[in-house]
């Protein structure tokens, strides 16, 4: 940062912008490597934690939007590592589910997310990066709607 601005470098909003530029490089080729996207994760995981859901809930729960999420279920239930099926409770939905290759490829893709997180927060103690995350959570939070 010897060339940046320093009226650059004490903002916050400058480094995160920038520290997020080299987060989503490392976590993308390593879901690369895992011929995986940051979608498959996050409904990986949302299924894994919740349970059976219907896309238009794992899209609210992961962030996703309605346009992306079909695609991105499609793509999941291509490498067999979800089910879609109609919904019982609902005829015009449909219920997505975890299968057992799916969490196999989920805990693929957690050994994958850690390592971006260990080259990514390298220069810090255990004790910084929990410090670290607890202060983005609270002011992630503190910005959610509501």
């Amino acid at each position: 940062m010897d060339e940046t601005p320093r009226r650059l470098t004490t903002k916050p909003s400058w480094l995160i912008t920038q520290l997020a530029v080299h987060a989503r490089r490392l976590v993308n080729d390593g879901f690369t490597a895992a011929g995986a996207r940051g979608y498959h994760y996050r409904i990986l995981a949302a299924l894994h934690e919740f349970g059976p859901a219907s896309q238009a809930q794992l899209g609210r729960r992961c962030r996703v939007d309605r346009s992306d999420i079909v695609a991105a279920v499609s793509a999941l239930v291509e490498e067999g590592f979800v089910d879609r099926s109609p919904d019982p409770g609902h005829g015009r939905r449909n219920r997505v589910t975890l299968t057992e290759n799916g969490l196999r490829q989920l805990r693929r893709m957690d050994e994958l997310l850690d390592r971006a997180q260990d080259d990514l927060l390298a220069p810090l103690s255990a004790e910084d990066r929990q410090t670290l995350t607890r202060l983005l959570g609270q002011v992630l939070a503190h910005h959610e709607p509501g």
